[in-house]
């Protein structure tokens, strides 16, 4: 899944255990200008480093996990928990190099290549359907 918006926020990098980091951020999701969101996402561990490249009024394109979890407190009751994992993060919706992602405008060397010769050949095929 992913959203573009632009950041209205970002927190440190939180050391929740010895093992465990974490950073928030929030950006503002405009689909309807008259009634923008505002939506938190989380980058987990190696991720909290996406977030160094950019500031607050960025507009990025997130790539992001829906994660839901189940969880039954001492009291023995259910309880249920969303967030949003981002694991990309694109500058102004174009991809950068540091992610690992390509650029749709890359030459890539696809332009050059020609359809295999089967694909092309106007013979009939013999096969009876």
């Amino acid at each position: 899944m992913n959203i573009k918006g632009k950041i209205i926020e970002l927190s440190s990098t939180q050391q929740v255990t010895k093992t465990f980091k974490k950073r928030e951020f929030v950006i503002e999701y405009a689909e309807n200008p008259q009634y923008p969101e505002f939506v938190k996402f989380e980058t987990i561990q190696e991720k909290c480093d996406l977030l160094d490249k950019h500031k607050v009024g960025d507009e990025v394109d997130v790539h992001f996990n829906l994660k839901g979890r189940k969880w039954t407190d001492p009291k023995g009751e259910v309880k249920y928990f969303n967030s949003l994992q981002a694991w990309r993060l694109e500058a102004g919706g174009a991809p950068s190099a540091a992610d690992g992602t390509v650029s749709p405008t890359a030459d890539t060397g696809m332009e050059n290549m020609e359809e295999p010769g089967w694909i092309t050949d106007n013979e009939e095929d013999d096969l009876p359907f």
